[in-house]
This record gives structure tokens, sequence and C-alpha cells, in this order.
């Protein structure tokens, strides 16, 4: 922990060093992807020693398939070598590290990486092996036509702003900032000369990084102060099972899930401002003109805390691991998409009981949540009473599925998340069965989804 800290201050430092002294002005794309590459070795080589070689055997593993692996199939390639040399090591993790997080655990790292080479592989089979007309408007805009060089690759997938921490960004958003067209790029979104301006303005991102340094010095306070005075593992101690009611068991698990965030919250944005202030980021300008830094983000801390669904928790929860999953997944599953994206969410968290545990209790509660909104909501957004009673009702619903879902993704082990699941009497898994049995679902016709340019094509035959 010291030593990713200590990795992500200096990162931080050198990203401010990086844009100032090697921007795009005063360094070649060459130089800026060499720089970025070689400090990336030097901080995994820091954090983790000898095990550091796992990260460059996959990443060098992959290159190879890249070019020699035929377009058709260098997705489907790509992703079982990823997928298997991470499961490998995560399975290490159960014998030889026996359930504990140590110093040495690699797996971090290697996971961000595996979402880069599956993010890319898929995005160069969309740009060489399809027909645009086949492809979504999304997969389209990020459709890569040529193959990496070895240089692009290597800082792509180890450059010093993401190797430890990520988060995971598309190749071509990443190739773009390197060659300094990456804010260039979001600013021509905007007509300047209407409001005013003369020539493009040149966003800084500084007061971004501030304000997540900001976020992430109060979420160290509250980790420090919080996450070691309400332990997740006290929620299943026989003599708190004995003594307190039902009601006050479930209000002490939102406690202790509350506990838990910060850690995360801490993490996620430090790696966000260390990318921001390598000028990586930029998202554009919201409709009140302000600079927008959150590309990258992986979080929206009030959305999480304020979510009156299952849906919007996950959607502003670990957001990059989220697009991933849609673009390696979701998008691209035949059948049942629900249920694989969660499936290979567990499998690249790792193969520990517990993370099975939440993620196909996850698959139960947002097909009832999903149920309920779709049967129900309109039924509320007639008066204001009635929808300020519905929110308050859901958040509090949602809050608490989300404690239920997530408490054995922290146990890890099979017996507390079973004895945790029958001191909670099962309660949100009856329920959500329940609602599927008695509302209608409306049936996903994912198998034979068009892609987005077909269906206008086919709307505009119709007219």
């Amino acid at each position: 922990q010291i030593n990713f800290v200590a990795c992500q201050l200096f990162a931080l430092l050198a990203a401010f060093w990086f844009r100032t002294y090697l921007g795009p002005s005063h360094a070649s794309s060459a130089v800026r992807h060499a720089f970025a590459t070689l400090f990336g070795i030097y901080f995994a080589v820091f954090c983790f020693g000898w095990y550091s070689i796992h990260l460059f055997v996959l990443v060098m593993m992959n290159y190879g398939i890249m070019n020699m692996a035929s377009i058709p199939n260098i997705h489907r390639y790509s992703f079982v070598v990823a997928m298997g040399y991470l499961t490998l090591c995560h399975i290490s993790r159960i014998y030889i590290f026996h359930y504990g997080i140590l110093t040495t655990d690699f797996s971090g790292p290697l996971m961000i990486i595996t979402q880069k080479i599956t993010t890319l592989a898929c995005q160069l089979h969309d740009g060489i092996g399809r027909q645009a007309e086949e492809l979504t408007a999304e997969q389209n805009r990020l459709a890569v036509k040529t193959r990496p060089s070895l240089l692009e690759y290597l800082s792509y997938l180890l450059n010093f702003m993401s190797i430890i921490a990520g988060p995971c960004s598309n190749y071509k958003d990443y190739i773009a900032f390197i060659e300094g067209r990456h804010v260039h790029m979001k600013l021509l979104e905007v007509n300047w000369k209407q409001k005013g301006y003369d020539r493009l303005p040149d966003p800084s991102p500084t007061g971004a990084v501030m304000y997540k340094l900001c976020v992430t010095l109060v979420s160290l306070i509250l980790f420090l102060t919080l996450t070691k005075n309400f332990p997740m593992a006290y929620i299943i101690d026989n003599e708190f099972l004995d003594k307190t009611p039902f009601f006050s068991r479930l209000g002490y698990l939102y406690v202790v899930t509350q506990a838990a965030k910060p850690k995360y919250y801490f993490a996620w944005t430090l790696a966000d401002a260390v990318n921001n202030a390598a000028g990586y980021g930029f998202s554009g300008v919201d409709e009140r003109g302000t600079f927008r830094w959150d590309l990258l983000s992986n979080l929206n801390i009030w959305n999480i805390e304020t979510a009156t669904s299952f849906k919007m928790y996950i959607e502003n929860w670990n957001i990059q691991t989220a697009a991933w999953l849609k673009r390696v997944c979701y998008d691209r599953a035949p059948w049942y998409p629900t249920a694989l994206t969660f499936i290979l969410s567990a499998l690249w968290h790792g193969i520990y009981p517990g993370y099975y545990f939440t993620f196909l209790t996850g698959i139960l509660i947002t097909l009832a949540a999903r149920a309920i909104r779709n049967n129900c909501r309109h039924y509320f957004l007639s008066s204001v009473p009635l929808k300020t009673a519905y929110d308050v009702v859901t958040w509090v619903v949602t809050q608490l599925a989300v404690c239920y879902t997530v408490a054995p993704f922290v146990m890890l082990a099979v017996e507390p998340a079973i004895k945790f699941y029958k001191s909670m009497y099962f309660h949100m898994h009856i329920l959500s069965i329940l609602v599927l049995l008695m509302l209608p679902v409306r049936s996903q016709a994912h198998s034979i989804r068009k892609p987005q340019n077909q269906v206008m094509q086919n709307s505009l035959k119709s007219k």
C-alpha cells in the first residue's frame, strides 16, 4: 500500500512535468510514447518486483497475437489468452496467498492490462474486419484502422499514468492525447465564434486536478478513521447476530458498506487526477460552458450516494470497467447479455467465491429492479409528492440492495457469505424471485439486435 501511494504521488509529479516539458509542442510523439512507457515499467518493477514479469509476459504474448492472428479471430484469441492468463494468476492468489491481498499482489495492474488488450483487439477487429454499416455509432467512432507499432502498443498498455490503478481508456483517445489532438478534437465540437471567442480556448486541467486531490484527501481521512473501525466481518459475528434485531442489522450493513468505499474513492480519484495532470481526460464542454475533465473518471460519488435504481448505481461505480464490459461483452453477446456480462465481471475480478455470490445475486436483482421500474414507475410521475415518495423509497431499497449484494465481495470466502445471507434470511433473493414471477419482464431481443447504422437506414427506407 505504501508503494502504491508513493508511486501514484510520484506519477502525479511526473504527469505535471510530462505536460509542461514533454507536451506535444515540445516533444515528438515517439519521445512522449517512450517516456510514458519507460516510467510505467519502472513503477511496475518498483511496486511488484519480479512479479511484474507477469505484466510484460502478457503484453508481449498478445502483441504476437495481434500481429499474427487473422483479423476475424484477433479479438477472440486476445480475449481467451488475456483472460486465461489473468485467471491463472487469480488462482495463484488462493493457493499461494490464501485469501490475502499482499504487497506482491500484481493482479490489479494485470486486470487493467487485460481490459486494454481486449479493448484494442475488439476495436481493431471492428476497424479492419467489419464493414462500417455493421457497427454501432460508438463502435464506428472507436474502430482502429491500422495495427499499432510496438512502441504505440507498449505505451498504451504500460504508460505510467495508468499502469498501477488504471483506468482503461480507448486506444484512439490515448493516441490522440499523445499526438496532441485530444483536447483540440473535443473543442471543435463547440461553436466558439458564437460564444464570442476569436480562437479556440486552452483548457487547463489544474482546477480539476486540485478538486480531485481534495476528494482524494477526504477519502484517505475517511479510510483511516472509518474503514478499520467498521469491519465487514463484524456483520456475521455470532454475538452481534444474537443480540441485534434484523432491521438494526440492515442499518449496520449500510454503515459498514459505506465505510468500505473510501479506499476505492481514494484510489480511483487519485488515478484520474494523475491522468488529468498529464493533460489526458478532457471530455468537452458542458451546457454551462464549463470545461469537463471526466473522460477517464471511474466514479461519480454524488450519483452513487443518491442512486434511486440499481442500474444508476452500477453506471456510476467503476465507470470505465462498466464501459469495458459493455464494449467487449454486452454489445457483442448473442444471447443473455446481462447474465454473460455479470459472469465476465466476476471472472475478471478473480475466482474468490464471494465474487460469484455478488455477481450472481446482482443478475437477479438487476432483472427484478428492471421489471419493477418498467411496470410501476410511470404510476408515480403524475405529481411531485408521488414522485418524491417514489424516489425516497427506491433510494432506500437501492442502497440496501447494493449493500446486500456486495457484502460477499468483501468477505471473499464461501462460509462467511452463506452465513451472511442466512442472517439476512435471503430476503433480497426471495423478493427478486417473487417480482420476476409476478411482473411481466420485457424480453431483450439481443440476438437479433441490429447495428445502429442499419436501423437508421431501415427507418429512412420505411419513411
